[in-house]
């Protein structure tokens, strides 16, 4: 599994100042967490650095965290203590979720982030999402949300750097994407992402890590979904658009 430990320090360079307070995020989800009932039981699957998590406890759900690298569980920890959230984290990837959870134990499961790219191929992205469906109750939702990979694909190896800077805690900063787009689409890609701090007295304090991500079709999802017994009932898939939503229900 990508580890996200480098750049779990310097993660809200990389949220959109839309998203970065957690009652903004979880607003962005509002269509589908008014499906739940009261008090739901929802799991924030790859919670990154806990804007979602944080969010949904503050609407009142019972919210768990998980997260396959420890410093991401951390940082999500440190933030549902500064605002005085009640969520439980834990640190475990995909495939040790059932581990950690009854069958059943779940309303709702998010995956969102374009985190499930990480899975290691057909058969470790099916594993993962056969993980997710076991732990949700018949009738409930898993929402995740993914880059169009049709897109990425088809604009090969590149570098892309932000055009402009991005302030977090009094600091500015340059986002870069480094992308080694690999020649077939089974193969392991690579994204290598780095976190260009610039302090206005010249120091430049750079922070990068290089990710491993093995990308999929729209087609290939739906299909994935249906074969753990999730059934696709709401998308936002654009072969346009950067980014979508799948809303899918346990059978």
């Amino acid at each position: 599994m990508t580890s996200y430990n480098e750049l779990a320090e310097v993660y809200e360079w990389l949220i959109s100042d839309a998203k970065l307070a957690p009652a903004e995020f979880v607003a962005s989800f509002d269509d589908v967490v008014s499906l739940l009932p009261p008090n739901a039981d929802v799991l924030d699957c790859s919670c990154g650095t806990g804007q979602l998590a944080v969010g949904l406890a503050g609407l009142g759900l019972q919210v768990v965290a998980t997260d396959a690298s420890e410093a991401m569980v951390r940082r999500t920890a440190e933030l549902a203590e500064e605002f005085g959230a009640s969520v439980r984290t834990v640190r475990a990837d995909w495939q040790e979720l059932p581990d950690h959870f009854d069958d059943g134990t779940f309303d709702m499961v998010f995956c969102v982030g374009n985190s499930l790219h990480h899975a290691v191929g057909t058969s470790g992205r099916v594993a993962a999402l056969e993980s997710m469906s076991r732990l949700l109750r018949t009738g409930g939702r898993l929402v995740l949300t993914s880059r169009t990979w049709e897109l990425v694909r088809a604009r090969g190896s590149r570098l892309d750097i932000s055009d402009h800077l991005v302030r977090r805690n009094g600091r500015d900063a340059v986002v870069i994407y480094r992308w080694e787009i690999a020649s077939q689409w089974e193969e392991e890609h690579h994204i290598e992402i780095a976190i260009a701090q610039v302090d206005a007295t010249g120091p430049v304090l750079v922070r990068s890590e290089l990710l491993s991500c093995w990308p999929y079709r729209y087609d290939d999802l739906t299909t994935e979904l249906h074969q753990v017994g999730l059934l696709p009932e709401r998308s936002t898939y654009n072969p346009e658009a950067e980014n979508y939503m799948v809303v899918a229900s346990k059978v």
